[in-house]
């Protein structure tokens, strides 16, 4: 089953681990499909038809992002809004579109682990933090997993640590 990637991250050229991946998923055409929002969107204006067309096809996706504000970045908030509409995605007669699908987030951020947890520096996990995601897929009726999160790049953005992750991620989105 192919997974669809939806990346977003508003300054690609500028990212390390980001492009890193993108670099590396789009190696295999034949297992996943990236769809970068800021590039096929530069001027935000989304084609919704397209969007809800491509999530159609697609029984596995993937949501790839930098850690905004604790958030995504703005594209993908508008995205979520604009194409997860009333009547498609859900609704009586919606036909839940997106019910079934595999779906998860895959997450790069700063900060290590450790910040993000009760006693840390952001008092919440991600796992909390991401739960606006988790409740909206799943009154979607998607089958919502676990996010992918690969922590620290503020602290060690070597070559070396951004390598480590690369395995890691194609692994978690093969074995959704």
């Amino acid at each position: 089953m192919r997974a669809l990637v939806i990346v977003t991250h508003p300054k690609m050229e500028e990212s390390l681990i980001n492009k890193r991946w993108v670099k590396e998923l789009k190696k295999f055409p034949e297992k996943y499909t990236v769809h970068q929002l800021y590039e096929n969107y530069p001027d935000e204006n989304i084609d919704v038809k397209k969007e809800q067309e491509l999530i159609e096809a697609y029984d596995k996706i993937i949501f790839q992002f930098p850690f905004y504000w604790f958030s995504s970045p703005p594209l993908l908030k508008k995205w979520l809004d604009e194409v997860l509409l009333h009547g498609w995605a859900y609704g009586s007669k919606s036909g839940f579109k997106v019910g079934g699908k595999k779906i998860a987030l895959a997450i790069s951020t700063g900060i290590d682990d450790e910040g993000f947890s009760a006693s840390g520096k952001y008092k919440y996990t991600m796992a909390e933090l991401t739960r606006p995601f988790e409740l909206s897929f799943e009154y979607l009726k998607a089958d919502y997993k676990k996010p992918f999160v690969y922590y620290g790049l503020e602290h060690d953005p070597s070559p070396e640590w951004i390598e480590k992750s690369v395995p890691q991620y194609l692994d978690f989105i093969d074995h959704l």
